[in-house]
């Protein structure tokens, strides 16, 4: 090394020594001062929910895809709509993650101020196979999932009917009693309360609040838990802490899986999609397109349900899933006839006030 290059890289080195203290650039230096073909490799961070996806993403993911491109993909579980935490990375150019499962509220909502890059992947053949109504410019749908009531088995039929006959069960206390697990959410709440009061699905939205509160009224003081995530829900139906629950799915399955009696009734479930999003001007867009190429696969998209019942987006998913196993998810087309479609434009515009409104009214 130069006399010259010597000098420099000492200056360079005082520089990082005065800003980030000795201690973490003595970690970081030797990072500096790796030659080339001895760095790792190129790698992305993906924000995905955790939960029941961790182990699912995971293995019909993460490590495939590291495996077959060398690029490695690392999961990171993020807060539910994570909007405020993707603007900050996009405007400071701090890029925690490089691309995010989001919701299409969410990325509505991140596209209009642009945070996201488009996609620009119709040509892709694994594109070309995923529904219309999965996909936007800015996002391609990762899995679907849905609002159902689950139960407890060993509870009902054998003290009360099981509550399967639609969200009018769930406020019908003197004829199935039990404890109540709910949703401390406008979203998801004000539809099923405004089912449960006979508006039909195709009138649903826009949500009328003060109807669905006057509904809501009649259920509250029979709620026995107001929940806020979804690993909540899991461990009290399966310990027992709540007959019958408001919950996702593939929540409910987990605690089933576990081994806690637990069933769906999917009459007059909710569904929803949360989809591959690509940060705006990340270091590894194209890195993003080639994994969101990988996991749109049928095979791939199958491989999860093992783990995860959540429903594919990818119709072809269905050829390489177990017929019993189909039978859980909400994709397939006996499930999805009966089930409402969550219009997340609506609550792209309405849920800052909504959820303001909601809270007050709990408290009251």
């Amino acid at each position: 090394m130069s006399k010259i290059a010597d000098k420099s890289l000492v200056t360079n080195r005082r520089r990082v020594l005065t800003a980030m203290g000795a201690g973490t650039a003595a970690l970081a230096f030797p990072t500096i001062l790796t030659p080339r073909k001895t760095r790792a490799a190129q790698r992305i961070v993906i924000r995905d929910p955790g939960g029941p996806f961790t182990k699912a993403f995971e293995e019909a993911f993460y490590k495939p895809f590291t495996k077959e491109t060398g690029i490695e993909a690392v999961g990171v579980a993020g807060q539910h709509e994570p909007t405020a935490l993707i603007k900050a990375m996009v405007e400071t150019k701090t890029y925690t993650w490089d691309m995010a499962d989001i919701t299409p509220a969410a990325t509505n909502l991140l596209a209009a101020g642009g945070y996201l890059e488009k996609l620009e992947m119709d040509k892709e053949p694994e594109v070309q196979e995923i529904p219309a109504q999965y996909k936007s410019p800015y996002m391609i749908g990762a899995e679907v999932y849905a609002t159902v009531l689950a139960y407890r088995t060993d509870v009902y039929p054998a003290k009360a009917p099981a509550p399967t006959g639609g969200w009018q069960d769930l406020w019908d206390v003197k004829r199935i009693p039990g404890r109540r697990g709910v949703r401390k959410s406008p979203q998801d709440m004000y539809e099923i309360a405004l089912l449960a009061d006979g508006v039909p699905k195709d009138k649903v939205y826009p949500c009328d609040a003060a109807r669905a509160l006057k509904k809501l009224d009649a259920l509250k003081p029979n709620v026995s838990i107001w929940w806020t995530g979804g690993a909540q829900t899991s461990q009290m139906l399966k310990t027992g802490e709540v007959d019958m629950c408001v919950t996702w799915n593939g929540r409910a399955q987990a605690a089933a899986d576990e081994g806690g009696p637990v069933a769906i009734s999917w009459n007059q479930a909710l569904w929803s999609y949360e989809g591959w999003a690509v940060l705006k001007g990340g270091p590894n867009v194209d890195a993003c397109r080639k994994f969101i190429k990988f996991a749109l696969n049928a095979q791939r998209q199958a491989s999860w349900t093992k783990d995860m019942t959540y429903g594919p987006t990818n119709p072809n998913a269905y050829k390489y899933i177990d017929a019993k196993r189909a039978e859980l998810l909400p994709t397939n087309p006996k499930h999805m006839q009966s089930m409402l479609k969550i219009d997340d434009d609506y609550w792209g515009k309405a849920k800052d006030e909504e959820i303001t409104r909601f809270n007050e009214w709990v408290l009251k």
